[in-house]
């Protein structure tokens, strides 16, 4: 199913909102551990279940992983891509043009003013 995350390159690792956990229908395991950030302390879940992502060819690129899931709505408005995922990329955050970019090994950049 289609969500959307915020690109977080602070965070260590990826967190689903407790929406998105609600739609994807899995088993959580409660961990009975707490994880903190920018909104204080919160109580959460593992899920086991992949992320996919797609390439600028449509391909897609799986991440299959267990993951984090805020208990509780108020924590966390909007699921985070975390450094687990990111931190496999090259990631360039354009602000003014509204899109992130996640370059794999095989691709480069160069930046230069046009």
């Amino acid at each position: 199913m289609p969500a959307e995350f915020l690109v977080d390159t602070g965070a260590d690792r990826t967190v689903f909102s407790k929406g998105l956990l609600a739609l994807l229908g899995v088993s959580p395991v409660a961990t009975g551990e707490r994880i903190s950030g920018l909104g204080g302390v919160a109580e959460f879940v593992t899920v086991e279940t992949p992320i996919r992502l797609i390439r600028e060819s449509g391909a897609p690129v799986m991440f299959q992983g267990r993951y984090a899931a805020c208990a509780e709505a108020e924590a966390l408005d909007m699921s985070v891509l975390g450094r687990d995922i990111t931190g496999l990329f090259a990631a360039i955050v354009d602000q003014p043009g509204d899109v992130v970019f996640l370059l794999g090994q095989r691709h480069r950049y160069r930046i230069e003013q046009v």
